[in-house]
């Protein structure tokens, strides 16, 4: 568009047409470079979504990925919205529609009211009068209060006597110490639920001029994390009576002072999610810190459990199924179609194997299934998948045991489709319960924060220091999942254990039972 304007010989116009005529070419020019720029990231954010590669990246890095092209984006908007229309240089283009987020009613508003410079007529005819008004709502960030609570306890004394002398115990959790209930809570919440590990936090605090080093937060955590253990029992109580349960399991590094280095624990996650079925019992995980992955540690978490646990093809967890398992009875293992589903995704990504495209494809038909049912109730979930997901399971298998024949073990392809065959009894195990879900994405979705704390903290500095980390997680990644603002019930919570809350009524203090003061 802009090439022939470039060959006019623009000579012929008078000097205040030519000079509106440039500046109007430039502005097209402009224009179309941000338009090619524009579609240029639109074509990345495309293909970060739907590319061979997307399946690569965690959900991390493509967040991350996301938010660095969608501001970008933003960018160019915000330069076209900038350049009005020629010759109305007062009206700004109407801005584009997007989420603009939940503004909630109970939020604190300010109201501004923003008068014109001048309420005269500009035909003379006096003082305008008003004939209505536009409300807009604007979300307005203040950066986090620090105060000083000053604590008063008076003391009373008997004028007749020396023996009546009274005042209020200190309810505090750290007797005698610096931080609120609503500090450690602000602390165990920055750490855990928006990974900012305690150097950082100190920093933090240093610019407001109040110097706290990270050994000092670290006794607060500490703290907090013996007295939460009570809490953290019960609810591991709660998932453990329950009928199904999800279960996984990622590393958490911790330091071997002895050996100047790390050594590999891990966290094992119990959870419970009955929402896709409408299930009464509320969601809930419990993350355990153990030394190592052996099956014994699962064996150990689950004692008492009886009921089925869905997982992925981890072999540890066969000890489980059997008839002299410890501390109950045989569980019954349902396992992951998502993982069956990578097994063949990777084979097709290296080599566009069609093998594992059909595969893929036959998959991805029963998981069509599953979208239609969710939300269902079980009865209505089993009737469906016996309906129409069983002959698809059954050809599926049908097809699996024709691969494994002609394709070589040994090969990339048939050590996957050997994995699948391993599993092959528990991926069925959806077909004949409607609350059994077909894939453990929902646990494996709880161990992200893990990892993502793992990626900022590095590794915990002790063996204790895992197991406060797997405390805190589980009622933070609780509250979470129930919709209850975790600041909000940590501190509650800590300063009614401060203030002696009987252990007779622990479940008061469940996430799942917070009721947020008014």
């Amino acid at each position: 568009m802009t090439a022939p304007a470039k060959d006019l010989d623009l000579s012929i116009l008078p000097p205040e047409y030519r000079a509106v005529f440039e500046a109007q070419v430039a502005r097209v020019a402009a224009l179309e470079e941000q338009t090619k720029r524009q579609e240029h990231l639109i074509a990345e954010l495309q293909q970060a979504l739907y590319g061979k590669t997307s399946e690569k990246l965690n959900d991390d890095d493509r967040q991350l990925a996301f938010e660095d092209l969608e501001v970008a984006l933003a960018e160019i908007e915000a330069h076209k919205l900038e350049q009005p229309p020629e010759g109305d240089k007062s009206k700004r283009k109407k801005v584009a529609k997007r989420n603009r987020g939940n503004l909630p009613e109970d939020l604190p508003r300010i109201e501004r009211v923003i008068e014109p410079d001048s309420l005269d007529c500009p035909c003379g005819c006096g003082v305008m009068h008003k004939i209505g008004e536009d409300r807009h709502d604007r979300l307005d960030i203040v950066p986090p209060q620090l105060r000083v609570i000053v604590t008063v306890r008076p003391k009373y004394a008997c004028r007749s006597c020396t023996d009546g002398v009274t005042q209020a115990l200190s309810p505090w959790l750290i007797e005698g110490g610096l931080p609120t209930e609503g500090a450690i809570a602000h602390v165990l919440v920055s750490k855990y639920a928006d990974h900012l590990p305690l150097y950082r936090q100190s920093q933090i605090l240093a610019r407001s001029g109040i110097d706290i080093h990270r050994s000092t937060l670290a006794d607060w955590m500490g703290v907090a994390g013996f007295h939460l253990a009570p809490v953290v029992d019960r609810l591991a109580e709660h998932l453990r009576s329950s009928t199904k349960l999800f279960v996984d399991e990622t590393t958490a590094p911790v330091l071997d002072p002895g050996r100047g280095r790390t050594k590999t624990g891990y966290l094992w996650a119990l959870a419970r999610d009955d929402r896709a079925w409408g299930g009464d019992d509320p969601p809930g995980v419990v993350y355990f810190y153990a030394p190592g992955r052996h099956g014994a540690h699962a064996e150990k978490f689950l004692t008492g459990f009886n009921g089925i646990l869905q997982i992925d093809g981890y072999t540890g967890y066969n000890r489980l199924t059997k008839p002299s398992r410890t501390g109950g009875d045989p569980v019954t293992v349902a396992y992951c179609w998502a993982h069956a589903r990578r097994k063949l995704k990777e084979v097709f990504d290296r080599d566009g194997s069609e093998i594992a495209a059909e595969g893929l494809r036959q998959i991805a038909e029963i998981y069509a299934i599953e979208k239609d049912i969710r939300g269902m109730s079980p009865g209505q979930r089993l009737s469906a998948r016996q309906t129409r997901s069983a002959p698809l399971v059954a050809v599926f298998g049908e097809w699996l045991q024709a691969q494994r024949l002609r394709i070589s073990a040994k090969s990339r392809l048939g050590e996957k489709l050997a994995y699948i065959h391993r599993h092959w009894g528990g991926l069925q195990t959806f077909l004949a319960d409607g609350r059994v879900e077909i894939d453990s994405n929902n646990v494996e979705n709880l161990v992200r924060p893990i990892a993502l704390n793992r990626k900022n903290a590095l590794f915990a500095g002790h063996v204790e220091g895992g197991r406060t980390w797997g405390r805190i997680a589980s009622l933070i990644e609780t509250c979470k999942i129930n919709g209850v603002e975790p600041f909000a019930y940590l501190k509650s919570t800590l300063e009614a254990i401060a203030a002696g809350h009987p252990k007779d009524r622990i479940d008061d203090l469940l996430p799942w039972n917070f009721k947020p003061s008014s």
